[in-house]
């Protein structure tokens, strides 16, 4: 394909920066196509972006500069945002939980959301240490209360400082969790990246989360799509501790290949044009 001589190298990197953080990531292979330029100029592209600090080169192609965060939204913010895409994600993940098992509920609306499909699978025994999430199995417990499922779960609440994700974080809590043992743990992240794993604002809740990945079996990451690429302040996890990451619809198609690339299981929930389910 030749060169398309219409457009300057500033116009064409310009062109590129903007698909980069519109779609939150690009390949080498859809730019020399949208662009009609050669696969080195794409890369010689690139190479310029990233020594203006405003894109990180990955394998194959390019994803936004990211900052860490250390902002960290209260519950009741974070439940208001990507509502349909967690009720999505929290009915895929609890179709992982088997009866009778042990798992673990890190803290967020994400698990919140699936602690309450989770009310319908029998036996289970749930250690969490999200004040919110446990309020879920004890209403379900409660005689006399709307929807009440006695013996639904047996829950173990961690104790803990909370934090404003209503979270239960420190010493306390990553001793409780440290010499507990889980078929499986359904973990909320702040953010999810290549680069940085699994992430958080909140040290503390680092270190506890931390604790959780390494009592857990497996671990099950549910996150909505706009969590890909975030990166929150302290690292807990490499992607190569997580065995499946839970998302929704709204990931993009670069976004998805460069998951797939990168972690042995992904569950994208939701409904794709057709009307069937979009899991891979």
């Amino acid at each position: 394909m030749s060169e398309n001589q219409n457009l300057l190298a500033e116009q064409r990197r310009a062109l590129i920066l903007d698909e980069v953080r519109r779609r939150g990531g690009v390949r080498v292979n859809e730019l020399t196509r949208k662009l009609s330029v050669s696969d080195m100029t794409v890369r010689r592209d690139l190479d310029a972006l990233a020594r203006q600090g405003v894109i990180e080169k990955v394998h194959g192609g390019a994803v936004p500069v990211v900052e860490a965060s250390t902002h960290e939204p209260g519950f009741e913010a974070k439940s208001t945002l990507e509502l349909t895409a967690k009720e999505d994600i929290a009915r895929a993940a609890a179709a992982m939980a088997v009866p009778g098992s042990a798992i673990a509920l890190s803290g967020g609306t994400t698990t919140y959301a699936l602690a309450q499909h989770l009310l319908d699978v029998p036996d289970l025994t749930v250690v969490t240490n999200s004040v919110r999430v446990a309020d879920v199995f004890h209403s379900a417990q409660r005689p006399g209360s709307p929807g009440a499922r006695p013996g639904a779960a047996t829950v173990v609440l961690t104790g803990g400082v909370r934090t404003p994700s209503d979270s239960l974080v420190g010493p306390v809590a990553d001793q409780a969790i440290v010499s507990l043992h889980f078929d499986v743990l359904f973990l909320g992240v702040h953010g999810i990246s290549v680069e940085a794993g699994l992430s958080t604002p909140n040290l503390a809740e680092a270190e506890t989360n931390r604790r959780f990945v390494q009592s857990a079996r497996r671990v099950v990451v549910v996150a909505d799509h706009t969590k890909w690429g975030t990166v929150g302040l302290s690292s807990f996890a490499t992607l190569e501790q997580v065995n499946t990451f839970v998302t929704d619809a709204g990931l993009s198609d670069g976004a998805r290949e460069e998951i797939e690339e990168h972690l042995p299981g992904l569950v994208v929930a939701g409904r794709n044009a057709g009307g069937e389910p979009a899991q891979g």
